[in-house]
């Protein structure tokens, strides 16, 4: 739980003292588009691993 609040409060500090609001929602699209990607790759890689998959 601690290593949640301490990512949280990364992101709240990282969008805190950003200029532009049409800047600061275009940052946190793309961050939160990031997050999405490596969550679907995540996801592939280990489906890929469960089923066998021959990395050669």
């Amino acid at each position: 739980m601690k290593n949640v609040l301490l990512i949280k409060e990364i992101y709240l500090e990282a969008f805190r003292n950003l200029g532009h609001a049409l800047l600061k929602s275009y940052f946190k699209a793309f961050s939160w588009f990031c997050i999405a990607s490596y969550i679907v790759m995540l996801y592939a890689f280990i489906f890929r691993v469960s089923t066998g998959f021959a990395f050669d």
